[in-house]
């Protein structure tokens, strides 16, 4: 991570801290989830973890440099070296044949996941905070430091676009399940709505509250699978869920006690799942009740994942871990 990232996400820590609600103590019903499998190998904090779509790997992304990949079962399986940064996001293609990785390298890594070859680099001219590839697998969206979206032809790739309308860092953007619209989550607390037929910008969330930077910066969001909720991660430790189709904001969920930095919602819709700076996994209802807290993570967590098949929830963060949490006792 360079001393500009490093002093301005220390910065940002310190006031995100300040702006949090002195008690945020909720009741949580226990499940029968159990220990989590710790996955050990990274050297450096877990900044991301995201599923194969055939349910078999696991990919996470660390500081130390390396993107490393797991069987479902928690086996280390390949380890991606090669980078002289920080790695901050993976994400696997629809049809799994390709995994996009990105630094503080102002690029992005594409990985053929038959051979584990680099297949291209990507010049963005910009650190990357995260990507996304859209459902029908033709485009890649990318969360950039520059406060811009960048989007990319995966047939040629070659650049299609770059949204500009944020005020600060872009830290997540996520397609709609019928890939007719993008939601880019910014630091300036926002969340902006793209139309993906035009790249007009259709709605923003957030600032209609009681000012634009009310909420706080936001770190993640995530749709629902059936395309008709956003959820949204906070800097107040608050969760929030969006009607997409009135912009209206329908339930805030209470319960983390610090920053909220990554959500993601099960397969099936029922369950939300969130990781925070305080140290633990939640899980929520879609009307926004609290089902489960998991505990185990002995520093911040960063990113939350479903398996495709809903029965695995992967965390990874700042302890240097990985842990598979078996969630199928939920269904």
């Amino acid at each position: 991570m360079n001393l500009t990232r490093q002093v301005l996400k220390s910065t940002l820590i310190i006031m995100t801290l300040l702006m949090l609600p002195s008690s945020l103590c909720p009741t949580y019903a226990q499940g029968s989830i159990g220990a989590p499998r710790v996955l050990n190998g990274h050297t450096d904090n877990v900044n991301s973890v995201a599923w194969s779509p055939d349910n078999k790997m696991l990919a996470s992304a660390s500081d130390d440099m390396t993107v490393r990949l797991w069987s479902a079962t928690g086996k280390s399986l390949n380890v991606l070296n090669g980078y002289t940064e920080t790695v901050n996001s993976v994400a696997w293609s629809p049809d799994g044949k390709t995994l996009a990785t990105n630094g503080d390298t102002h690029t992005v890594q594409l990985w053929d996941t038959g051979t584990w070859k680099p297949i291209n680099t990507l010049s963005v001219g910009t650190d990357v905070e995260s990507l996304a590839w859209s459902p029908d697998g033709k485009m890649l969206a990318s969360a950039n430091f520059d406060h811009t979206v960048q989007l990319w032809d995966t047939g040629t790739w070659k650049p299609i676009n770059t949204l500009s309308g944020h005020t600060d860092v872009v830290r997540s953007v996520a397609w709609s399940p019928d890939g007719k619209t993008l939601a880019s989550a910014s630091q300036d607390g926002t969340l902006g709505l793209w139309d993906t037929a035009t790249w007009k910008l259709i709605n923003t969330l957030g600032d209609q509250i009681t000012g634009t930077h009310y909420m706080g910066i936001l770190y993640s969001v995530a749709w629902s699978p059936d395309g008709e909720t956003l959820a949204s991660a906070h800097s107040d430790g608050i969760i929030r869920l969006w009607n997409v189709s009135t912009g209206k904001l329908t339930y805030t969920l209470k319960g983390h006690t610090d920053i909220v930095y990554s959500v993601a919602w099960s397969p099936d819709g029922n369950t939300l799942a969130s990781g925070s700076g305080d140290m633990t996994v939640r899980l929520w209802s879609a009307t926004g009740k609290t089902i489960n807290t998991l505990s185990g993570h002995t520093d911040w967590v960063i990113s939350v994942a479903w398996s495709p098949d809903g029965k695995l929830l992967a965390s990874g963060g700042f302890d240097k871990t990985v842990r598979l949490w078996d969630v199928s006792a939920l269904h």
